[in-house]
């Protein structure tokens, strides 16, 4: 018998084809001050939570210097620009509100995403996932977001599931880095417009390309590679 009780979902680029969107967003306020914003820069920032990645692009951008913009600011300004574009079109990934459903059949399910509070929830309300999800934990409720394991096991202790009983489902280095620290079964689903270095892929113990692979199986086979890697 499956000794799996919970699958914990991300929201960005699993639920959501969003991850282009939050890209677009950073690139089109560079671009209006004259400066660029890098698929590197991107790739150093994907999973985290806001007081991460506004950090990185006030390092990487050197905004202060420039424009005179702290944390607060250029958070302000990305979340303002990308929840515009939330608000003319939520980019729902193909399969991914059926593949929440499908797992909440089995076991427990819950969100953990590094997305701004009022962001996640906006999209939770949207999909109507806040009627499926048993717990959430959003990244600005934790001080330390991913590769940081605290936005798993935070959700996981709100649902009373160990973490060696769970699977995660994420498509960024950082969330894959998160969900191993954690001690966690890993299903890699990353999206085609960021595909994974081989030592993230490395980490997961399934991978799926499309959310529409998902299934209960891909689940127990997450679970049997977190039980063999733990020996």
């Amino acid at each position: 018998m499956s000794d799996i009780q919970a699958v914990i979902f991300d929201m960005d680029g699993i639920l959501i084809d969003s991850e282009v969107l939050w890209r677009e967003a950073r690139e089109d306020f560079a671009r209006d001050h004259g400066m660029v914003w890098s698929a590197e820069d991107q790739e150093s920032v994907m999973g985290c939570n806001t007081a991460l990645w506004s950090h990185i692009m006030v390092e990487r951008l050197q905004l202060r210097e420039r424009l005179g913009m702290d944390e607060a600011a250029i958070a302000r300004e990305i979340k303002a620009r990308l929840l515009a574009k939330y608000e003319a079109k939520l980019p729902e990934r193909e399969g991914a509100i059926a593949a929440v459903r499908l797992a909440a059949s089995r076991y427990k399910v819950a969100l953990a995403s590094g997305s701004p509070n009022e962001i996640a929830r906006h999209v939770m309300r949207v999909t109507g996932l806040d009627q499926v999800f048993l717990a959430a934990t959003y990244g600005d409720d934790v001080a330390h977001g991913k590769p940081a394991p605290d936005i798993y096991l935070d959700v996981l202790a709100k649902i009373g599931v160990d973490p060696a009983h769970a699977v995660g489902v994420e498509d960024s280095g950082n969330g894959i880095r998160s969900l191993h620290a954690a001690g966690m079964g890993i299903i890699a689903a990353p999206g085609p417009e960021f595909p994974l270095a081989e030592d993230v892929l490395a980490l997961a113990d399934v991978r799926i390309d499309e959310m529409t692979g998902f299934s209960l199986d891909l689940v127990e086979r997450a679970g049997a590679g977190l039980r063999q890697r733990r020996g």
